[in-house]
Order: structure tokens, then sequence, then C-alpha cells
């Protein structure tokens, strides 16, 4: 039973649900990218080099036959996904850009200490009394 406890912690703590739901958030948003590489940014790419739809770029290592599939190299698929890890990254770079900026503006902030309480105004000034009698 000590096992599930551990396990129990470790799931419920806020880092892990934190993580669950960025990767969550994460699988939506490469679905995105992937959608605005194939569909939006490839076709004109394609168009502009004359008509080419990269999805169907492809080197035929065997030809296909009678018993088996062709054997193929698709690059242009490969193509794709790296228009899209490359579109995700710049994404994750300009976050984590973001949030360092936030963490020096932080630091920068010289933090101001707290004034003391009038309790302990009183009570340093009756020390201070004690010390000189």
């Amino acid at each position: 039973m000590k096992i599930v406890q551990e396990f129990k912690e470790f799931a419920l703590r806020g880092n892990i649900i934190d993580m669950a739901v960025g990767i969550i958030i994460g699988a939506g948003f490469g679905k995105i990218v992937d959608s605005a590489v194939k569909d939006v940014l490839m076709p004109p790419l394609g168009f502009m080099v004359g008509g080419i739809d990269f999805s169907n770029l492809e080197f035929v290592l065997k030809p296909a036959s009678l018993t088996a599939a062709a054997v193929t190299v698709k690059y242009g698929l490969f193509l794709n996904a790296m228009i899209s890890f490359s579109i995700v990254a710049f994404a994750v770079f300009m976050l984590i850009r973001g949030i360092n900026a936030l963490k020096k503006k932080e630091a920068a902030q010289p933090t101001v200490p707290a004034l003391p309480s009038k309790e302990e105004l009183l009570l340093t000034e009756i020390r201070d009394l004690l010390k000189k009698k």
C-alpha cells in the first residue's frame, strides 16, 4: 500500500497536473501547426516553385510489383515535418523569451523591506532603554 500512497502523492502534485495540461495543449497546438504547414504554407510555396505538391515528393527505391508494395523515401513529408517542427520550436522560443523577460523585470525591481510593525518598534525601544540601564 505504500507504493500506492507514494504514487498518489506524486500524481496529485501541482507540477504533474501542470505538465499534463501542457502536454494536452501542446498536442492541440501541434495539430494546428501541422494543418498550417500542410494546408496554408505548402500549397502557395509549391505553386511558386512550379506547382509541386511537397507531400507527394518521393524517391522510388523499388517499384511496386504484384506481390509487394513500392519501397519509397517520402522526403516531401519529411520536409513538411521539418517546417512544422521549426514553427513549433520558434513558438516555444518566443514563449521562453517572454517568460525570461518577465523574470528579468521582477529581478530588476528593488525589493523594499517591510516596515516593522508598531509593536516591534515599541519592543525595540524598550530593549534599547533596558540596555542603557
